[in-house]
């Protein structure tokens, strides 16, 4: 017998080699129907496979992010199968899950190219697939079995993938007539999906390497009910009207030049505007906190990411070292900032009097993303971090990790962020070799989240293997206006780093102590966080923070002299006040500029002139009457005032 600890730690006892599938029957009938994957101490496993050893389990079902996985993973398959049925000898490279749904990489046979019309033929073919409840059959395999058996397919993809891999790790699974190389875990049979939608074809460089073959990459989602699939498409539609790219060309925030490179944001007037305010918000944030200042170089010695270990974290992924003519002197466009910040640490002797220090930066860093991976703001090759590095003692690390979770609510409070989560990356315990740092840091940097968290009485998740290479950390989870999730905002507790860079102060004992680091960015980077609140606002900004908070259109060319005085007057108040001085109806113009999402016109004609006033009307309100250009100054500098007070609350 073996004994199963459940998710409300009632214990049962059951036969070894029970599986979760057996587990979830003897539960109910109706959890055995719904259920479709089991998380095993913490590994996410198939229902179908037998469990030999006491465990801690979940019954994993559509509304865990892991359960979604499996469905849609074993949805990627399912697609493979209905793609190799209308093209025989098709060629496949990876097919994982997404944030929605999954894709898979192939490789078509010579001379065959997909259209949208295909997609909807492999629709079909998927649903009649799922019908039929197809098993899916999970068997380990030794090594010399698996290259022999993609030799007999000639899939060159799969034997790649397999000479990587350790023989006895290595499984394969089947249903239907396809089979494929995978780790798993997938559904019991396929008859759980019931509704279906490829979304899109791409290109992709096979292993995301531009020297390797372009492979046609097909989008997917999947769902267990057709309501599901209905809004979803309902979601889909309105995420493209909030797409970031097509507001912020529309609000002229931020461009693109294939002249300048891929990747690399152009912030235009109007950004500058929103990111110098988003800035001035959190710095006056960290005074209050007690950070100070800092700025550090683009570049640094390649010697210093080799001390930090951003070098061989980063090396195959950040631009190539520069060169200069002394021979043998290599720097880096640096990868992070923390490595200056520790140099900064070490400028002068620090006593136990002076910690915490508290450094902040909003320091760009650069990294060479494939071409195929940018998107937007939300995935660039150069992008400026809300850095900040504490230096602390240990006895002080729990008070200085919970001021940064209140620095993150103030944030999100400001910023509408109302629906949130909290997740606390873990090292992962069967792989400790992807992380630097001795297993007693490693303890030790756990331990004080763990217990942050819990003081601050914060709901968590706890996620094994996604800590940062150098400590754990907790990432916020953030769902947009449309139930989205984005991660903003991380906190990171560190040991290593200040070992690897031979930090110390002078404790009260007059002995030399190593401080402990936290790294922390509550918005993650400028970019990307710009980019999620674009669509989460759909571009409506608070008023303290839009670019453009007032336009003034006058009726005719008449009153442009008049717009112009109006607009000094606004400016000179600090109230960011543009003019539409075009040669248009005063109907298209306040058209136009209410489509730009300004919160405030104020339309000037004859009246208005003569009696030194303005007509007000307010986005999504209409007129809101005549006032003097003095009071409505005064009107909007309190609306402003009183939103900024309520955000620093």
């Amino acid at each position: 017998m073996i004994k199963i600890t459940l998710p409300d730690n009632s214990v049962k006892e059951f036969n070894k080699g029970i599986t979760g599938l057996e587990i979830a029957e003897s539960i109910s009938s109706r959890l055995a129907k719904e259920v479709l994957a089991i998380s095993v101490d913490g590994e996410t496993r198939d229902l179908t496979r037998a469990i030999d050893n006491d465990a801690s389990i979940k019954l994993l079902l559509w509304d865990d992010r892991e359960g979604r996985e499996t469905f849609w993973h074993s949805s990627a398959h399912l697609m493979a199968e209905a793609i190799e049925f209308f093209y025989p000898g098709t060629k496949f490279g990876i097919g994982p899950t997404v944030d929605n749904g999954f894709y898979y990489d192939i490789d078509l046979p010579k001379g065959k190219v997909l259209s949208d019309k295909d997609l909807v033929i492999f629709e079909q073919k998927i649903l009649e697939l799922a019908r039929t409840k197809e098993e899916i059959f999970r068997t380990e395999i030794s090594k010399a079995d698996a290259l022999k058996l993609f030799t007999e397919k000639g899939d060159q993809y799969k034997l790649e993938l397999i000479t990587d891999l350790q023989d006895g790790t290595i499984t394969i699974y089947k249903q239907g007539n396809f089979t494929d190389l995978c780790r798993g875990p997938h559904l019991p049979n396929m008859g759980f999906i019931k509704a279906v939608k490829l979304t899109n074809i791409a290109g992709a460089y096979w292993r995301g390497n531009e020297k390797n073959k372009m492979l046609t990459r097909v989008y997917g989602i999947t769902f267990p009910k057709q309501k599901l699939l209905e809004e979803y498409l309902v979601l889909l539609e309105e995420a493209k009207k909030r797409d970031h790219r097509k507001i912020g060309k529309e609000m002229e925030l931020f461009t693109f030049s294939p002249a300048v490179g891929l990747g690399l944001p152009l912030w235009l007037p109007k950004g500058a505007i929103l990111r110098e305010q988003l800035e001035k918000f959190l710095k006056k944030v960290q005074k209050k906190f007690g950070y100070e200042q800092v700025i550090t170089p683009h570049i640094g010695d390649v010697g210093l990411y080799k001390t930090s270990g951003h070098f061989q974290k980063y090396g195959k992924d950040s631009f190539q070292p520069i060169r200069t003519p002394n021979e043998g002197e290599e720097y880096m466009l640096k990868p992070m900032n923390c490595p200056h910040h520790c140099e900064i640490f070490k400028f002068k002797p620090r006593s136990y009097k002076d910690l915490p220090v508290r450094m902040a930066e909003f320091g760009t860093v650069y990294r060479y993303e494939q071409s195929g991976e940018l998107h937007g703001l939300t995935r660039v090759r150069s992008f400026t971090q809300d850095d900040a590095h504490i230096f602390c003692r240990p006895d002080q690390l729990k008070e200085e990790f919970l001021k940064v979770i209140d620095i993150i609510f103030i944030i999100f409070k400001a910023l509408d962020f109302k629906n949130y989560s909290a997740q606390i990356s873990l090292r992962d315990p069967k792989n400790k070799e992807k992380y630097i740092g001795s297993d007693e840091n490693w303890e030790k940097a756990e331990s004080a989240i763990i217990e942050a968290c819990t003081e601050k009485g914060l709901k968590t998740k706890t996620e094994l293997g996604e800590a940062a290479f150098y400590g754990p950390k907790l990432d916020f989870m953030i769902k947009d206006a449309l139930g989205r999730s984005w991660q903003l905002g991380t906190i990171q507790v560190d040991y290593n780093l200040p070992e690897r860079f031979g930090l110390e102060y002078i404790g009260a004992d007059d002995k030399r102590h190593r401080p402990v680091m936290i790294h922390r960015a509550p918005f993650g980077s400028m970019e990307r966080f710009v980019a999620v609140l674009i669509e989460h606002t759909a571009g409506i900004f608070p008023l303290w923070l839009t670019p453009d908070q007032v336009v003034i259109l006058p009726i005719s060319e008449k009153y442009n002299e008049y717009a112009q005085k109006v607009s000094n007057q606004l400016n000179n108040s600090d109230i960011r006040a543009g003019i539409d001085d075009r040669n248009e109806k005063i109907g298209r113009k306040i058209r136009d500029n209410e489509m730009k999402h300004i919160p405030y016109l104020l339309i000037v004609g004859e009246k208005e002139c003569e009696s030194n006033t303005v007509s007000v009307r307010r986005q999504g309100e209409g007129d809101k009457g005549s006032m003097s250009v003095d009071s409505f100054a005064e009107f909007i500098g309190k609306e402003v005032s009183e939103q900024l007070a309520e955000a620093y609350k």
